[in-house]
This record gives C-alpha cells, structure tokens and sequence, in this order.
C-alpha cells in the first residue's frame, strides 16, 4: 500500500503521466509526464515513513515548473526511513549548495506523528532553478558544535530530557558546545500514538552536516526502550557517523550524487564516508539512465588522519536544463 501511495503521489506532481498495473500488482507500466508542481496535499500510508516520500520529492521539486508546497500526512518518525527531522537538518544544507535556496526552501512540522497510526503533517516548499551549479566539496573540516531535537508525544514530557541527559554524558567528553531541543508535542499536534526518540547533527567549520537518530519501537511492538539506553545509542550512532566522515553524511549520498550528475558540463567533486549499499545500487541507476560513470578515488584513513576510509567522487555534469521553467 505504501507504493501505491507512492505512485500516487508522482501522479500529483506531474502533468500527464500514464501509470497501468496489472491485476496481480507485479507489473508497473509507467509513462512520465511534465514536472508540473504547485500547491498540494498527499496522505502518504503509515506503513512507512513520510521519509520514504519525501527523500524522492527533494530530487525532484528543483526541476518543477512551478514552485512545490505539499502537505504531506502520515508518520513523521519511524525506525525504517530517515524522519523529517534528519531530512530539514541534512538535505536542505545540501540543495543550498547546489544553488537551491531561498525563503521558499523549508520543512516545518506541524503535527509529529510515530507509527502504527501516524498522524503526523509537515509542509516542504522547495523553489524551482533552471540550473545546478557545480560543487567542489572535499574538505569535511573540524566538527563544531553539535544539535538535536528529542521528542515525546503522548508519553511524559520526562523522557525527552532523561534522553538528552544521557546522549550528553557521551558527548560532552568530545565537544561543549552542545544544545538538543527537547520538543513535547501536546493535544492534536502529537499524532495518534505514543513514541519518543531523538535526532542529533554534528556541524563542522565547512558547513558539513552529519546526522544520527533513533526512535523507539512502535506501540505493541517489540520489548520497551529505556529513554537513557535510546540516548545513548543515538550518540554512539553519530560517533560512528562522524567515523565515516566525509561532507555528506551516509542518508544523503545519493541525492548529492543526483544532483552532481543533473548539474552544469563541469566537473564537480565530493568526498564522502564508505558508499552505503543503497548509494551503490543508486550509482547503477544513474549510470543505466544518464549514461554518467563517476570517477571514484579510495583515501585511505592514513592519508586523510581521521576515521575510515573515504571516496573522493568526481563527474561531469550532464548539463541539465529545466526547461518549463517559465521566465518572468
């Protein structure tokens, strides 16, 4: 069903797509039409995380004809997709790069919504470009500071900061300047069931972003988690990010490597942290549809002094162009 949602949801953002499926649901004849855009609202299924829709909807809303504000309603975060929290503090540091920015570029959450029953409402607006410009990205830098967000809904507002308590005594041996947000979620904006969990950013002197979150097992599911223990798992988890370094953190490689291959005929570069299996397998798309192969150079850690091994990506843009762009 989450699919079908899916596919549901890139019908409404284009003009003219033609989508068939077979009886059986095994079979997907998909025709795209024209990045149409505009203001919308989708209900995304609760199965999996708005993360799952929104991560494609950042690929695409900069190539729109007109500018993209959709409502999206469901589960804000889940153990599966990368929540909106991870995606607002990430993904929109990473589009400004490539010269997506503006007042119109937000994510904002409404209502926070855990799984099984959702509830959740964020609103992302993106602008529309008619051109990418080329990055050279390849010195991550010193980590800085670090920030978070813990959130409870319909739990007590304790367990936020028995979390941010035990996430600090981690990270408070590396760095000072250190501020997680406790955010406690009343009434309406909470969703429908109860959760908590958190989410943590490293930011270095470059503007690099690294990210880290946790959530707690759905209700009914699975034994119960400690606030302490998730604090603190959320922390170890944004050490081991930090680990593999490099100046996009591992939920965002591929929208950087999508946007590379979409950008001017000019060489772009970034360094990232060992390539995920998704990002791998994302490669393989870019090169079967955009016949683009990127250069890819192993540092090992001796060469960079910090953490793993990293890989210095290299390509050419193919000179991508939005053409329903309309000019004003």
């Amino acid at each position: 069903d989450f699919e079908a949602s899916f596919i549901r949801l890139i019908d409404k953002v284009t003009n003219g797509s033609r989508i068939e499926i077979n009886q059986t649901g095994t079979t997907l004849y998909y025709q795209p039409g024209l990045l149409y855009g505009g203001s919308l609202e989708h209900d995304c299924s609760p199965s999996r995380g708005i993360g799952y829709y929104l991560e494609s909807l950042l690929c695409l809303a900069p190539f729109m004809k007109h500018p993209l504000k959709i409502v999206l309603r469901g589960v804000t975060n889940d153990q599966v997709d990368p929540s909106v929290d991870v995606l607002k503090a990430t993904a929109l540091p990473l589009l400004k790069k490539f010269g997506i920015d503006g007042e119109s570029l937000e994510i904002k959450i409404n209502r926070r919504g855990m799984p099984p029953k959702g509830g959740g409402e964020i609103l992302f607006a993106c602008p529309v470009r008619k051109v990418l410009q080329p990055v050279q990205f390849t010195d991550p830098g010193k980590i800085k500071r670090i920030r978070g967000t813990a959130y409870s809904v319909r739990v007590s507002p304790q367990m936020a900061n028995r979390m941010v308590e035990s996430a600090r005594g981690i990270l408070n041996k590396f760095l000072p300047d250190i501020y997680i947000y406790t955010d406690h979620m009343k009434g309406v904006s909470s969703g429908k069931s109860p959760g908590f969990g958190m989410c943590l950013t490293a930011e270095t002197i470059n503007g690099t972003i690294l990210s880290a979150e946790l959530a707690s097992n759905p209700q009914g599911q699975g034994a119960a988690v400690l606030p302490e223990e998730l604090g603190q798992n959320c922390a170890k988890l944004l050490l081991e990010e930090v680990y593999r370094g490099g100046c996009v953190d591992s939920t965002n490689q591929s929208l950087a490597l999508l946007l590379m291959t979409l950008g001017q005929r000019d060489v772009s570069k970034v360094l990232l942290g060992p390539l995920s299996p998704y990002t791998i397998e994302f490669l393989r798309h870019l090169r079967s549809f955009f016949q683009i192969m990127f250069k890819i150079e192993t540092k090992t850690a001796e060469e960079e002094h910090v953490g793993g091994e990293k890989v210095l990506m290299t390509c050419v843009g193919i000179g991508f162009c939005n053409l329903s762009k309309t000019i004003r």
